[in-house]
């Protein structure tokens, strides 16, 4: 009969490789299957970009109006900071002047921008609302004129009154000669009025 094949016990050494091997195969079919890193954060100027185009227009209207402020406050603390007035240096105080100047111009001119394409996109999306304005614009217009209408008329009627007065007095001529009617019978009659020139001998 054949005798029983003999077991023998794991040595050390083989227990000792065996988690070795399992150890080293781990890493290799776990990044396999391990989801993929998350990409890197965007700088701060891009996050910044990014929350403005978020938040949408009222944030840069708001940037645009501070600026516009913090200018217009820098223009006019040229005039009155104690730095400009214990200056002696003439060209230093013309430079600060001309660059508060220069910032205020350009601020202004970017508020002027924004405010014409936010006016460009109403057109486009509420027509109706541009045609009211046009309306209560020349309403406002026609007002005006119509004011300016009665203030001609006025100064016409006093100017009638006053040559009707004029024209009612009579001149001083040779009897038997009709007298001259309106501004010209003024002209003559103020001309009869003048003392004769000297003869000369």
């Amino acid at each position: 009969m054949d005798s029983p094949k003999e077991t023998r016990p794991p040595t050390p050494d083989a227990v000792h490789e065996e988690p070795a091997e399992a150890a080293m195969a781990t890493p290799g079919s776990s990044a396999m299957f391990a989801p993929p890193p998350p990409p890197p954060p965007p700088p701060p100027q891009q996050q910044q970009q990014s929350q403005q185009q978020q938040q949408g227009a009222p944030r840069a209207t708001t940037n645009l109006v501070d600026d516009f402020e913090a200018a217009f406050e820098a223009c006019c603390a040229s005039l009155v900071s104690q730095e400009y007035v214990n200056s002696t240096d003439q060209d230093e105080i013309r430079t600060g002047v001309d660059q508060s100047i220069h910032r205020f111009l350009d601020v202004a001119r970017q508020c002027e921008s924004f405010f014409l394409q936010k006016r460009l996109q109403l057109s486009v999306q509420k027509p109706e609302q541009v045609i009211r304005e046009d309306i209560t614009d020349l309403k406002a217009e026609l007002q005006r004129k119509e004011s300016l209408i009665q203030r001609h008329l006025g100064k016409l009627r006093h100017w009638q009154a006053v040559l009707e007065d004029i024209h009612g007095q009579p001149r001083k001529g040779p009897p038997g000669e009709a007298p001259t009617q309106g501004p010209l019978a003024f002209l003559e009659q103020a001309s009869a009025n003048l003392p004769a020139a000297p003869s000369k001998n």
